[in-house]
């Protein structure tokens, strides 16, 4: 009897101690000052505007919308890809795919450009079969060109384009049933991966990642950065760029849940965090229970430690769980997984250390 209360006991306790560790490193303890150097004004009437990326040259902002309670459903919600084009003085929303046919949850987005076209790469979670849907950029809409789906892309959450016809993408899980995933999340167990399309069929390109979330490059291609939400970090990949080969270099370690990244004209990395991830998962279980939102810019320097600056902190207040910053001259656009609005952040003052969007 005494070897069973001590072993109920010890268990208790070993319990406790997790439980512990696994609101210290999800951030519960973790101490939030608001702030943000420059004005801030909400674009509403967009649901679930999960993941934002900017052309360069243009201005013109894509945003991935959906309701996303409804995305895994065959119900009547759908989702769209909107533009909004920050080269105009008063930039509205514009529905970009109210054509597409079928089912259309959009996720993760990328945005490729040769000389003389762009192709839009999105994450569609269709009923039954997620897919990579491909959108050529014509005369300021989409136009579908072609589907794209593999038994490797089992549960995608990102998208990176690198080439008119490859591309990689991030599955945030590596177990297929709610259970399997649960447990990924709270263990914080690397199951999740990496896949590489290389224009005819999938590979696995890296894994052992804990969800493994936005997905983005060097400009040069020879970097593939990679968000680990539960890890806390960004892994760094040294890519080849003739065979798509992904080998780990290091890891950025942030202590935040890292999403989306994007990667302005400089090189720097703008990256949408959750630093309470144990409260954004009550903020996914209830809208109404607002999350943190977190905006991270990081200077990549040679032979130095990266330079790691918060730009932006609300506590939900404003807009709750963020997962995408992308900037352009001096606006910021950010993102977030629920709710009806996105962020048009300006700047309070224009500088070259903002990164200007026209590469100047």
């Amino acid at each position: 009897m005494k070897w069973i209360l001590f072993a109920v006991g010890a268990l208790a306790i070993i319990a406790g101690i997790f439980a512990l560790q696994t609101l210290f490193i999800a951030g519960e303890f973790k101490r939030l000052l608001p702030h943000f150097a420059g004005s801030r004004e909400a674009v509403t009437g967009i649901p679930g505007p999960e993941d934002i990326t900017i052309d360069p040259r243009s201005g013109m902002a894509y945003v991935s919308s959906d309701v996303r309670p409804a995305a895994r459903g065959d119900g009547p919600a759908r989702g769209d890809v909107y533009g909004y084009d920050l080269g105009s003085p008063d930039p509205e929303l514009i529905n970009l795919t109210r054509d597409f046919p079928g089912t259309f949850h959009p996720h993760g987005i990328s945005l490729y450009s040769e000389a003389g076209y762009s192709r839009l790469f999105v994450v569609n979670h269709r009923a039954g079969a997620d897919a990579i849907e491909v959108f050529d950029v014509l005369d300021g809409g989409l136009h579908h060109l072609r589907t794209v789906q593999g038994e490797l892309l089992s549960s995608p959450n990102d998208v990176l384009a690198v080439g008119p016809n490859r591309f990689y993408a991030t599955n945030d899980h590596g177990s297929t049933t709610s259970l399997g995933q649960n447990l990924e999340d709270y263990l914080r167990l690397p199951k999740s991966n990496v896949v590489y399309f290389d224009g005819s069929r999938f590979a696995e390109a890296a894994g052992g990642i804990r969800y493994a979330n936005g997905i983005n490059s060097s400009s040069d291609g020879r970097k593939v950065y990679v968000a680990s939400t539960t890890g806390l970090r960004i892994r760094v990949y040294r890519r080849d760029p003739d065979t798509g080969a992904l080998t780990f270099d290091y890891d950025l370690k942030l202590r935040t849940g890292v999403d989306n990244i994007e990667v302005d004209p400089l090189g720097r990395l703008w990256v949408g965090c959750h630093p309470r991830l144990l409260t954004f998962a009550r903020h996914l279980a209830d809208p109404s229970r607002p999350s943190p939102s977190q905006v991270l810019k990081i200077t990549l320097r040679p032979h130095k430690p990266a330079l790691v600056e918060e730009v932006f902190l609300d506590l939900g207040e404003t807009l709750s769980a963020s997962t995408v910053a992308a900037v352009y001259r001096d606006a910021m656009l950010i993102g977030a997984v629920l709710g009806d609005r996105f962020l048009h952040c300006r700047f309070e003052v224009l500088s070259g250390d903002r990164g200007r969007g026209d590469g100047s």
